[in-house]
């Protein structure tokens, strides 16, 4: 995706994706905590005299993005902006929701920063393909989970090898290579047992959702990519939803963790002498 260039230094990049529900509906998804821990990461907005002012987001241990909410009109759009990873320069999203006909809503995701050079551009577009998997997440929420009460599971494990290899690996241990969409799965035996339908499988990026009837209600996504920094992982998010969903993702996480330190040990390191420790 090209990043637009204005004069004043400003470099956005753009998505836009329709969703099934009303705005009010669609707002409650990706405007409030509970709605965005439903489909992306957990996530908590600050108020102040019943405002929102700020929003969290919660992407793991020692990984918390806080952004400044910068405008707010509720149902139809809201913007924060918050610190650049890397170092790059501050970088703003604003959100719009728009009703269609047919009962969907037209979602328009802009994420912009300001600078002189081209050196920021290559993380504007990969903040934006990295939205594309959790966009995903967020339609199948829309469609059958919208407003339940849901918990969430992340795992992830460092990788040495390609990405290609690393989803090779994944798929084929959890019995998603080779399925389509549509078909029915269940993980095979000796793994935590899972069950549903596929989804969405793709190889550009590296995903799969499977809309799962066991452990309960819910959306397993898989991935497999290289962060920046060159740091390969493999990753599975669990969404449950439903009264039992808290209950069963703590029963059900230990279990996982350690399948993937198993599946996935910890790369070795080069000591200093080059040899691998």
């Amino acid at each position: 995706m090209s990043v637009k260039k204005e004069a004043n230094g400003r470099r956005s990049v753009q998505v836009e994706f329709e969703v099934p529900g009303t705005p009010e509906e669609v707002w409650q998804a990706i405007a409030t905590g509970p709605g965005i821990s439903a489909w992306f990461v957990p996530a908590e907005f600050e108020e102040r005299d019943g405002k929102p002012v700020a929003v969290k987001y919660h992407f793991g241990p020692g990984m918390e993005i806080r952004g400044a909410v910068t405008a707010w009109d509720a149902p139809r759009m809201f913007a924060a902006q918050g610190d650049g990873m890397g170092g790059s320069p501050p970088i703003a999203s604003e959100w719009s929701v728009e009703a269609r006909a047919g009962g969907v809503c037209r979602v328009r995701l802009v994420h912009s920063l300001f600078a002189s050079t081209d050196e920021w551009d290559n993380q504007l577009q990969g903040a934006t393909s990295g939205w594309a998997g959790f966009l995903n997440i967020l339609r199948v929420y829309l469609t059958h989970f919208s407003g339940q009460r849901s918990a969430i599971m992340q795992v992830t494990a460092p990788v040495a090898a390609s990405d290609a290899e690393s989803w090779e690996a994944l798929t084929a241990a959890l019995g998603v290579k080779g399925l389509s969409v549509g078909q029915r799965w269940t993980t095979p035996a000796g793994v935590s047992p899972l069950s549903g339908v596929v989804e969405l499988v793709t190889e550009n990026p590296y995903d799969a959702l499977l809309r799962l009837d066991k452990p309960g209600p819910g959306i397993a996504a898989l991935g497999a990519a290289t962060y920046p920094g060159g740091q390969g992982m493999v990753a599975m998010n669990l969404y449950l939803y439903g009264d039992q969903a808290a209950e069963t993702v703590a029963r059900v996480t230990p279990r996982w963790q350690a399948w993937f330190q198993e599946r996935f040990p910890m790369p070795a390191e080069p000591s200093r002498s080059g040899r691998l420790t």
